[in-house]
């Protein structure tokens, strides 16, 4: 019979074996969403110019930022230590970077909607936008789910900022989906979306303003606050 001594080894073995899974579920995770969305970000860039639409344009500048989030993803994955200390340091450093890519998104998605506002023309875009953004919202709601579920069970403020990064892309593309819709429907509220997009670029930027305020606490703990 093994004792109680004994088989906490096996329990600890256990746990670092649930770790390495979830980091490496991390990992794929980071992987699809770079690939997907440079494949996604080069149609609506190319489609954008093609059309001359900012909104296919910005759409496609909003892919690569998520890009972007992914790569210090796995910056941060691929150097975990047994340093504690390090590993915090890490995490400041990568959650920085992605509140700092809200920043730059808000501040492309309000340029977007500003500049087509001040155009005061008609969107060129409706059935490449309706295609390309009802794709992203039937891909990019399951990755979401998945990087907030990974980062609540990792306690990694990192991914779980990297999973707003998609939620904030999921909004995005509904908006992106609605105003195509609408423009289709009713020609003569052109401007619905691009003012819903101004809106959305203040909650994107305020999210990550409140994202880079907290890794300069000196009570950063890089944990998500949440468990469940």
């Amino acid at each position: 019979m093994q004792s109680a001594c004994s088989q906490k080894p096996k329990k600890a073995s256990r746990s670092i074996l649930d770790l390495e899974a979830l980091t490496r579920k991390a990992q794929l995770l980071s992987i699809f969403t770079i690939f997907y969305n440079l494949i996604e970000g080069a149609i609506s860039i190319a489609l954008g110019l093609n059309d001359e639409s900012l909104a296919l344009m910005g759409f496609g500048a909003d892919s690569l930022i998520e890009v972007g989030s992914a790569v210090i993803v796995l910056w941060k994955l691929s150097g975990s230590v047994a340093d504690d200390s390090v590993n915090l340091e890490r995490e400041r450093r990568a959650t920085r970077l992605i509140g700092s890519l809200f920043l730059l998104l808000a501040g492309v998605t309000g340029f977007a909607s500003v500049a087509r506002l001040m155009e005061g023309g008609q969107p060129e875009m409706t059935w490449a936008g309706l295609v390309i953004s009802v794709l992203s919202l039937s891909f990019m709601f399951a990755l979401w789910r998945a990087k907030k579920k990974v980062g609540i069970a990792l306690e990694s403020r990192t991914i779980l900022a990297d999973a707003n990064c998609s939620l904030a892309c999921i909004q995005l593309s509904a908006v992106l989906f609605a105003g195509s819709l609408l423009h289709l429907v009713f020609p003569q509220i052109w401007w619905m979306d691009s003012v819903a997009a101004l809106a959305l670029a203040g909650l994107i930027a305020r999210e990550g303003f409140q994202t880079v305020k907290a890794t300069w606490d000196d009570h950063f703990s890089g944990g998500c606050g949440c468990h469940g």
